[in-house]
């Protein structure tokens, strides 16, 4: 098959982050030929984001041993992310993704598989917007018990700011484009979290769930570099 692409086989060796394959405009072959190169001659995970139902099932086909986020199962419908190799496990710090409501779970989705690919830990709180705030107050201890939080929401985008100020851990905002006329396809969401009044907030761009995975990984390798300097 033709070179569809300039694959960077040595950026997970170089900066610590995968390259991933972005799913959209490729066709099912293309997505399988640039997964096995990644496999066979990358020094990273191997990972697809936002792919179609087609797109999936064609991975998961030729890879049967893939993972899929969200959780195909559970939440059927949706672009997904798809792992088709990992690092091994870290034991290191733990990363929690919070997010304001279910339809915010294919963003939640590609961080959780970003972060699965590169050996974090993570876990998934669903559906804990403020217009029911006692559900986030009644989960803050859990999140606090976090090394990195990941805050996605859509509408206007409170939720980093609430966490904000009762959560000392790092909080990477991530705005979503769920929301009604106003919310402007998460701009507003976006907007709201950079004007937000909590300190110490690191705004993403809108549904950039990659990229917040990301954002946590330097630091969870930043702060194992400096344990690991701290111990020598």
């Amino acid at each position: 098959m033709e070179d569809i692409a300039e694959l960077d086989h040595d950026r997970f060796d170089r900066i610590g982050l995968p390259e991933a394959i972005f799913a959209p405009g490729k066709s099912e072959a293309h997505l399988v030929q640039l997964c096995n190169e990644m496999m066979q001659s990358g020094s990273g995970p191997v990972l697809v984001t936002r792919a179609d139902p087609n797109q999936v099932k064609a991975l998961k086909a030729y890879f049967p041993n893939s993972q899929i986020f969200p959780d195909p199962i559970v939440f059927p419908d949706g672009l997904k992310t798809v792992v088709m190799m990992r690092k091994v496990v870290s034991k290191g710090p733990k990363v929690v993704i919070v997010t304001g409501g279910t339809t915010d779970i294919d963003v939640a989705g590609e961080a959780e598989g970003t972060l699965f690919a590169c050996g974090i830990e993570s876990e998934l709180i669903i559906d804990v917007g403020i217009a029911g705030l006692h559900r986030l107050l009644g989960k803050i201890d859990l999140i606090s018990s976090f090394d990195v939080v990941l805050a996605l929401a859509g509408m206007e985008g409170a939720l980093p700011s609430i966490l904000g100020g009762l959560v000392r851990t790092p909080i990477l905002a991530v705005p979503t484009s769920r929301g009604y006329g106003a919310s402007a396809n998460g701009t507003t969401a976006m907007m709201s979290m950079l004007a937000s009044c909590a300190p110490g907030i690191a705004v993403m761009g809108i549904d950039n769930g990659f990229g917040a995975a990301c954002s946590a990984i330097r630091i969870v390798n930043a702060a194992l570099s400096f344990s690991n300097r701290a111990s020598s």
